[in-house]
């Protein structure tokens, strides 16, 4: 079954229809950092009406063993690696296995996409020439993108220096450049590289604190970080809000998703 969405706020197939009644349990929260936040995504989030479990496995939080008493989960970036040897992030990409075995709402940003490429079967790897996205970067919506929301920002926040292949079985939802990997869907799963999470605070904080960031190879300038967000950040803010209302709001598929190619089949 080919699963067409004709925005990211309208469902087209019987197989995705949102709920019937609000569905007030909280959104699991997965930050990395004493500091972190959940940003604009958060905010959406309690917009909609959920609140926010936060935890912080690096420092002893634990993660449920099941997602009955949320309406999703979401791992947000830090600047660790995927592939690093801590106990934490290990604990971090098996518990992925949940969301996926139980077809919940999951939604993995910067790391947590890598986390989740990671879980899937798929590399986690620096650029081979060292470059890094650190700014805002075009990106590419595919055919599956576009049928899942038919306007997607023309370009996003980006902060990173890592990036990770297709999983075996993913749907590539947008590409780029230097990193083509952009956003993948498996299933009821989400992962994105890009940052639509950032607010204005935030940029302000890594710009200052992450300061060595913006000299390496690929890295935009201080001062277009924010000339850019004033262009861009509207619609991007726009496409999240959608994104995430109709994320929440989808039931289980009764089906996998199928890929463009196999519809074609």
């Amino acid at each position: 079954m080919l699963v067409r969405l004709t925005d990211c706020g309208r469902v087209d197939s019987p197989a995705l229809q949102p709920a019937k009644t609000h569905d007030s349990r909280p959104v699991l929260i997965v930050l990395h950092q004493e500091t972190s936040t959940p940003g604009r995504v958060g905010n959406a989030l309690r917009a909609l009406g959920h609140p926010l479990d936060i935890r912080r496995p690096r420092f002893g939080d634990s993660l449920p063993s099941s997602l009955d008493d949320h309406a999703g989960a979401v791992i947000f970036g830090g600047p660790m690696s995927a592939n690093d040897p801590d106990d934490y992030i290990r604990r971090e990409i098996d518990w992925i296995a949940v969301p996926l075995e139980e077809r919940r709402p999951f939604l993995g940003i910067c790391l947590g996409a890598q986390m989740l490429a990671k879980q899937l079967g798929g590399r986690v790897a620096p650029h081979p020439h060292g470059r890094a996205e650190v700014g805002y970067y075009d990106i590419r919506p595919t055919a599956a993108g576009r049928a899942m929301c038919a306007h997607w920002p023309r370009q996003v926040y980006h902060w990173h220096v890592e990036g990770f292949d297709l999983p075996a079985g993913a749907d590539l939802l947008a590409e780029g450049g230097d990193f083509p990997v952009q956003a993948i869907r498996s299933d009821t799963a989400y992962g994105f590289q890009f940052h639509p999470d950032v607010t204005w605070a935030m940029m302000h904080r890594w710009t200052t604190k992450g300061h060595e960031r913006l000299s390496l190879p690929g890295a935009r300038p201080r001062r277009e970080h924010f000339a850019e967000r004033a262009v861009h950040d509207l619609a991007e803010r726009i496409w999240l809000e959608h994104f995430l209302d109709h994320w929440l709001s989808r039931t289980p598929l009764e089906e996998p998703v199928r890929t463009f190619s196999e519809a074609a089949e």
